[in-house]
């Protein structure tokens, strides 16, 4: 931990061309050690299935189990009631309702028909056959995750819906985790997680069979597994570290800003915390805040390491320069607290969710709003969008056209076929119109 918080400032006018990139305490020749320990274990998974498994659960893990330990029993995830809270328990079921509702309504907005000049197109949302979510452990539990990943999958109509996630020490999963999963009617839950969790989803184990889709953050071990089974299996994004730019001005408050960057810092020491301000006073403000609050909260060392390292304050010229900075930087969670929060908001091309003033941190929409909080990180939300019904469904479009349909394309589809040299093409059109 350092000595003294030391949050990296500057002037927006004195940044390197570079500076949007996300730095990462690993160096090359790190992220290639780890890569290659990915492919190993993958490897071992694929070659020895369950066995693999319960290795690398005992070495990571520390705890030693059996290959039918490896599925949760319902018994034991009916018991897990009994070590959680009635509040607990309303708390998780009101954001699985919150998030399905919001989910629904995306679904529903999807379906399409149209009929032009004897042509009928519909487009028709299919499930995928399974989907697995991974959940993870370690510094924290989190059971929103496996809510933000399971509710869209069974909004979506997804038969098969399961969980991995790491055991502790004791070899159990955290009784809130079980809990979810039954709330979301998840339909298998596997006490393993890291890299091998991954690869048991993507290419299966005696145990734990293969699915069509992984889902769900976790660690840089994880996200790069996910990168290396998706030549096999279709994965969410390559979420990593969590993140939050704030655009702020001079009628901001400086004491909740400095909040909700340290509530983003608690993630880990990998995460990234940011700021954008057109006022010096309020960015001096901030700094002073932040050395003042972070020295006190529960997970100090964690959340000092992290702004020391990834935190920056960033002084702009105007609102503009704020926005455009944003955009480039492509964040993960941008608030915005300004004086007119809305005009700045239409102006961001890139984030993974917009929060807009003083009364919506980051925390209402992990737990609260209904939005789902897996979201693109690292730059990503130039490309992709946060985790939604929408990527647990395929768009199929059912096309039926009468004679007189198909009789008024003809000349288009001739000369089309003419161009590309797929003759036959035309010719299954004209067979139809022969006597």
């Amino acid at each position: 931990m350092p000595n003294r918080l030391e949050v990296r400032t500057i002037k927006a006018a004195e940044l390197s061309s570079d500076w949007f990139k996300r730095k990462r305490a690993a160096d090359e020749k790190e992220n290639v050690a780890v890569e290659r320990s990915v492919r190993e274990i993958i490897a071992a998974v694929k070659l020895r299935g369950d066995a693999a498994l319960l290795e690398y659960t005992e070495k990571f893990d520390e705890t030693a189990l059996a290959a039918e330990d490896l599925e949760v029993a319902y018994a034991e995830i009916k018991a897990a009631y009994k070590l959680v809270t009635e509040e607990q328990v309303i708390a998780l079921r009101a954001m699985k309702e919150k998030l399905e509702f919001l989910e629904k309504q995306t679904l529903q907005r999807q379906v399409a028909k149209t009929t032009r000049e004897g042509i009928t197109v519909q487009t028709v949302l299919r499930p995928l056959e399974s989907v697995g979510c991974y959940v993870p452990g370690g510094q924290a539990t989190y059971p929103s995750t496996l809510i933000m990943t399971a509710t869209p999958a069974k909004v979506a109509g997804v038969p098969r819906v399961i969980v991995c996630s790491p055991p502790n020490e004791q070899g159990s999963i955290n009784p809130l985790i079980l809990v979810a999963a039954s709330i979301c009617g998840v339909d298998e839950v596997y006490r393993v997680g890291g890299v091998q969790a991954i690869a048991a989803m993507a290419y299966g184990t005696k145990t734990i069979k293969p699915v069509r889709k992984i889902v769900g953050p976790g660690s840089k071990y994880v996200t790069e597994a996910k990168v290396q089974v998706s030549h096999d299996v279709a994965i969410d994004m390559p979420a990593g570290p969590s993140e939050v730019l704030i655009i702020a001005d001079e009628t901001a408050e400086a004491k909740l800003v400095a909040v909700d960057m340290i509530s983003q810092a608690e993630h880990g020491v990998d995460s990234i915390a940011g700021l954008l301000t057109t006022s010096a006073k309020l960015a001096n403000d901030v700094y002073a805040w932040l050395d003042k609050l972070s020295a006190k909260v529960e997970r100090s060392e964690i959340v000092q390491e992290a702004l020391s390292t990834y935190g920056f304050i960033i002084t702009c010229s105007d609102e503009q320069e704020m926005v455009s900075l944003a955009n480039v930087f492509a964040p993960e969670h941008l608030e915005i607290l300004t004086k007119a929060p809305n005009d700045a908001a239409d102006r961001i091309t890139s984030a993974g969710l917009v929060l807009l003033g003083s009364y919506s941190p980051v925390a209402l929409s992990d737990y609260a709003s209904g939005t789902n909080h897996v979201l693109p990180t690292g730059g990503s939300s130039h490309a992709f969008s946060g985790l939604s019904v929408l990527d647990f469904v395929r768009r199929v479009s059912v096309v039926e056209s009468s004679r007189a349909g198909l009789q008024k394309v003809k000349p288009s589809i001739r000369t089309l076929t003419e161009v590309e040299r797929l003759p036959s093409h035309y010719k299954a059109v004209e067979a139809r119109f022969e006597a």
